[in-house]
């Protein structure tokens, strides 16, 4: 692997943490343990992430499609997550973590909305790292969301149509106030991004491994990053112009 090149860090990178199923049933196991397993692989990887300097790490922790799932599968979810909101929370404090979420959370039910919110609250001073958690999200609902909001401010009068840019229509995100991602990183060999941050990925790098969630740990990482720094942003831009810039 090659040397990773400590200026040219990803400034956000956004997981699509997927295989846990896969896993657990490699390993002849319930799809919840394969769940649990994957809990190690989240505080791995939060940890390296710290370590590097890498600023914004969003995770694809649960979608809006995740509710379609058998409903013990989906208590078990909601059941980790207040887990590991409970667990990590004096992590976060420790290393300097500010948690955010975005989706639609709301849905996630009061008592583990409040822990939650608690733990956001909690954080919002340290400013190490943002760790952002998309739950109950969907990136259709988001465009959808914010589309339907702008409307509603258009026939309040606040604003008027000719007003209406991409940075204007950013604010109406669930993700306003962050950087789009640079890289997104997908696990368990698909290669698709399943109704992920659809706006925001406009030109964020991809990259793809077989490796299922349970088992991505430090080194899978950094061979993520190492290959996002052998690629070229251009941003629609020749090589030559960047050159000039």
């Amino acid at each position: 692997m090659k040397e990773i090149d400590p200026a040219r860090i990803p400034r956000h990178i956004a997981i699509i943490m997927d295989g846990n199923g896969r896993w657990a049933q490699k390993h002849s196991l319930g799809r919840v343990l394969g769940h649990r397993k994957g809990a190690e692989s989240v505080r791995a990887t939060v940890k390296t992430c710290r370590r590097l300097g890498v600023p914004y790490l969003t995770l694809y922790a649960f979608s809006m499609e995740n509710w379609l799932r058998p409903k013990e599968e989906v208590r078990a979810l909601i059941q980790l997550l207040r887990e590991y909101l409970d667990g990590e929370i004096q992590e976060m404090m420790d290393r300097d973590i500010r948690l955010a979420a975005i989706g639609d959370l709301d849905s996630l039910g009061d008592p583990v909305r409040t822990k939650l919110q608690e733990a956001i609250d909690k954080t919002a001073r340290n400013q190490g790292m943002v760790l952002n958690l998309a739950l109950s999200y969907g990136g259709r609902d988001e465009i959808v969301r914010a589309a339907r909001n702008l409307v509603s401010d258009a026939l309040a009068g606040i604003i008027k149509p000719e007003e209406v840019t991409k940075e204007l229509y950013r604010r109406y995100l669930y993700t306003t106030g962050l950087p789009d991602p640079d890289l997104l990183i997908r696990t368990g060999g698909e290669c698709r991004v399943s109704n992920f941050l659809l706006w925001q990925m406009a030109y964020t790098e991809f990259y793809f491994t077989d490796v299922l969630w349970p088992d991505f740990r430090e080194q899978h990482l950094l061979e993520a990053i190492a290959d996002y720094q052998q690629r070229e942003r251009r941003f629609g831009m020749t090589s030559d112009q960047l050159c000039r810039t």
